[in-house]
């Protein structure tokens, strides 16, 4: 369903039920919704009659279990039973009694996975209340917060409007479709709705920066502005505090499967001097590893993968087995008593001053040339050039076999591009095999139902070109 007043009905009306509530992207196709409601097993959808054209097209579908849609015009489907708001509306108010347990099921949150197939992660009341519990302490969220949702509810990072704002009795605003359209409407709407929070991925804030005069709007109430989800150039980052002095800026990170699980405040005199924001300190009620190939911890200053054990971790992936015994890694602790870890796939290093700093994912470690490399500090020594709003680095195979780096970019507005000269700045932070050998300057990129880049299609799409220029 679109952002409206019903969906945080629906989302608490479900948990105060004792259900479990399974967001889907308003804007997906019907193949994956079809695929969600199947491999979920759901059987009742509460939807829009905005939706009503693709909902009656995933109820013919003889693959899922529906039984009933709430949302639309009675009597509007033949075989389903078809339930409108106006006749929920007449119902009792009343709460019905549960028997709702802190191992219940609360949520199921579909990411698209690093192969493009939808993996259901499940999320219990326990880790949610955890997460409510941790983030409000953290940032000091009182009654008199007003949060902004900018991130829609199929994203992790809305728990923070949906589940610690009511918790501490905060107002949380959805912040409509259209406002997010345009970023001078949208830093209108911010100064409108006089907003304390702001939470999004750092794509979201640079738009703001970059697209609309901030200096034309009171932007005096934010008091924290918190971002996750990738990396956030520092060369926006600093200008952006330069503009909304007042406001306190917050690395997040933290995988869906764990909610949030570090912090970084940065500095109020914080400069860029083009090296990546570190992502800080493991928050309270999580502990963390940094481990080799062989889960043997490294010392400090050593690169390995994180392994995070939380009480907002997940419960595990719904009907998958394999994943789960791939996901998590247990640590005797104690003779009898094992600590489950989560393997975030994410490389770390802790320095001698007890800081963490993100050094790309594992399974965008590449060898090249018989070199290893991370795609992400090819990213970054792009997104560092100042004409440069995004850029995504992937491994392609040319005509003779060989494995090449390509990068696709995205420019800010009104500005050229000279590809000797950027590669020319990118050698001074990079090694002689991680420097593309084509650069793509591209519109946009395809994006992921959560706005990321999604790099399986820029991949595709590479691929084609290189093909189309070879024939």
């Amino acid at each position: 369903m679109p952002k409206d007043i019903q969906m945080p009905v629906s989302t608490y009306g479900i948990m105060m039920a004792g259900g479990a509530y399974v967001p889907i992207d308003p804007n997906s196709k019907a193949d994956r919704v079809e695929f969600i409601l199947e491999n979920c097993g759901i059987e009742i959808l509460i939807t829009s009659k905005t939706k009503l054209g693709i909902v009656k097209k995933v109820a013919e579908s003889q693959k899922t279990p529906l039984t009933t849609i709430i949302g639309i015009p009675d009597d509007s489907l033949e075989n389903l039973d078809s339930i409108s708001w106006q006749s929920i509306e007449s119902h009792s108010v009343e709460p019905p009694q549960t028997n709702t347990r802190e191992d219940d099921l609360a949520y199921v949150m579909y990411t698209s996975g690093s192969t493009g197939q939808p993996k259901g992660l499940m999320h219990t009341h326990r880790s949610g209340l955890a997460y409510a519990k941790h983030s409000a302490e953290l940032y000091e969220v009182t009654p008199d917060d007003v949060l902004g949702n900018h991130a829609p509810l199929h994203f992790d990072i809305s728990t923070f409007e949906f589940l610690t704002g009511p918790f501490v009795g905060a107002k949380s605003v959805l912040i409509p479709e259209e406002e997010l359209m345009f970023p001078t409407t949208l830093a209108h709407f911010i100064e409108r709705e006089r907003l304390t929070f702001w939470y999004s991925v750092p794509l979201a804030l640079v738009q703001l920066l970059t697209r609309s005069d901030l200096g034309e709007v009171d932007l005096s109430s934010l008091r924290w502005i918190l971002f996750g989800g990738e990396p956030f150039p520092p060369k926006f980052l600093s200008e952006l505090m330069k503009k909304i002095p007042q406001a306190r800026f917050c690395n997040v990170y933290g995988p869906a499967e764990v909610n949030q699980c570090t912090y970084y405040h940065l500095p109020q005199n914080f400069e860029d001097t083009g090296k990546p924001i570190p992502i800080g300190h493991i928050w309270s009620g999580a502990t963390a590893l940094i481990v080799d190939e062989n889960d043997t911890p490294v010392p400090t200053n050593h690169v390995g993968e994180l392994l995070i054990s939380s009480a907002t971790m997940m419960h595990g992936y719904w009907a998958r087995p394999d994943l789960n015994k791939k996901a998590f890694f247990f640590e005797e602790a104690l003779p009898e008593f094992k600590q489950r870890y989560y393997r975030t796939g994410d490389l770390l290093k802790i320095d001698e001053h007890g800081i963490l700093h993100f050094y790309g994912r594992k399974d965008r470690q590449v060898k090249i040339r018989g070199y290893r490399l991370e795609l992400d500090e090819v990213e970054a020594a792009f997104t560092a050039q100042l004409e440069i709003e995004e850029a995504v680095a992937t491994i392609l195979t040319d005509q003779e076999g060989e494995k090449e780096i390509v990068l696709a970019i995205i420019l800010q507005e009104s500005q050229t591009f000279e590809t000797r000269k950027s590669l020319e700045i990118a050698r001074s932070s990079l090694p002689h095999y991680g420097l593309p050998s084509r650069i793509e300057v591209l519109q946009d990129f395809p994006r992921t139902p959560t706005g990321k880049p999604d790099r399986i299609a820029i991949a595709s799409k590479l691929q084609e070109k290189s093909s189309t220029a070879s024939a």
